[in-house]
C-alpha cells in the first residue's frame, strides 16, 4: 500500500485527501495542515515513488490512471473512507482527474491546484526536449530546468526550492515512468465525463503559471460543476506562495458543499413519545 499520514479529528467529521505533484511528495501540503485540520480529518498520500512510498511494491514499467486511482482507494478502503473531498497540486491535479474517471462515487468535491489539463505549445516542445535528453543528463539537472521554468520568479523561489528539493528523494527509474506518465495528461481530462458523474470542482491558479492556466480556463467552460479562482501575483504552486488566500479558498469551497449536502440530506421523521399516566 502508499504511504500515508493522518490528522484525525473525530470519526464524525468528513475526510480531505491530498495528492501532490511529480517529485513531491505530502511535506509539500504543510502549510495547509493548520488550518485544515481544525474542521476536517485529513489524509496525506505519498504517490509511487515519492516520499515514504519510495519502496512501493510491486513495480510497473508503465504507470496508467487507473493504476494510480486504484492505488489511492486501495488507501480509502484500508481507512475505510467510503467518500472524501480531494485536494490535488499539479500533477496530482492530474492524479484526481483519473480518479473522477475510474471512481467518480468515492469523490465529494475536487480542488485542483496548479492543475494541468492540456500542454500548450510551449509545454510540448519543453515535453519533447525533456524526452530526448532524459537519458543523457541526470534527471535532477532536467528536474531544475523545469522547476525554473514553470516557476521563474523571485517570489516563486520558495515553492521553487521545495519542489526540487524534496525531487532528490525520487530515484531516477521512477522520475522515467511519471515522466513517461505525464505525456499521457492531455489524453486524460478529455474521458472525463462532467454530465453523468457530477462533481463539484474548483481550479485555484496562479495568475502567473503561463504554462497551464490558459488551456484550465478554455477548457473547463463546459463543465457547469467548475469553477476557477486566479491568484493574482502567483505561480504555479499556489498552495506555498499563496498559501493563505489557497486555504480560505479551498476551505469556502469544501465547507460550501458540505453545507449544500446537509440541507438535501433527508430530515428525520418525529418520533412520537406516549406518556402512560
Amino acid at each position: 500500500m502508499l504511504h500515508y499520514k493522518t490528522h484525525i479529528l473525530s470519526p464524525s467529521h468528513e475526510w480531505v485527501v491530498f495528492l501532490h505533484g511529480l517529485g513531491g511528495n505530502s511535506n509539500i501540503w504543510y502549510k495547509q495542515v493548520k488550518d485544515f485540520k481544525k474542521e476536517f480529518n485529513l489524509l496525506f498520500i505519498d504517490l509511487k515513488g515519492h516520499g515514504g512510498s519510495v519502496d512501493y511494491k510491486p513495480e510497473l514499467l508503465k504507470y496508467t490512471s487507473e493504476g494510480i486511482a486504484e492505488d489511492v482507494v486501495n488507501v480509502l478502503d484500508f481507512l475505510s473512507i467510503e467518500k472524501a473531498h480531494f485536494a490535488g497540486i499539479s500533477l496530482g491535479s492530474v492524479v484526481l482527474h483519473g480518479l473522477h474517471i475510474h471512481a467518480p462515487h468515492r469523490i465529494k468535491s475536487m480542488v485542483l491546484g496548479g492543475a494541468i489539463i492540456r500542454f500548450t505549445k510551449m509545454a510540448k516542445m519543453l515535453l519533447k526536449t525533456g524526452d530526448m535528453i532524459k537519458g543523457l543528463v541526470p534527471y535532477m539537472w532536467l528536474y531544475k530546468l523545469f522547476a525554473w521554468i514553470l516557476m521563474p520568479k523571485k517570489h516563486h523561489k520558495l515553492s521553487r526550492n521545495l519542489f526540487i528539493q524534496e525531487a532528490k528523494k525520487l530515484r531516477r527509474k521512477e522520475f522515467i515512468r511519471w515522466y513517461k506518465f505525464a505525456s499521457t495528461v492531455p489524453e486524460i481530462y478529455p474521458l472525463v465525463d462532467t454530465e453523468k458523474n457530477v462533481i463539484p470542482k474548483i481550479y485555484i491558479m496562479g495568475s502567473q503559471d503561463y504554462m497551464f492556466i490558459g488551456p484550465v480556463k478554455e477548457d473547463t467552460v463546459k463543465d457547469t460543476a467548475a469553477t476557477v479562482h486566479v491568484i493574482e501575483k502567483c505561480g504555479h504552486v499556489c498552495n506555498i506562495e499563496k498559501h493563505d488566500e489557497f486555504n480560505q479558498v479551498a476551505l469556502n469551497f469544501i465547507n460550501g458543499r458540505v453545507q449544500l449536502e446537509e440541507k438535501k440530506a433527508p430530515v428525520p421523521k418525529p418520533v412520537r413519545r406516549y406518556v402512560t399516566i
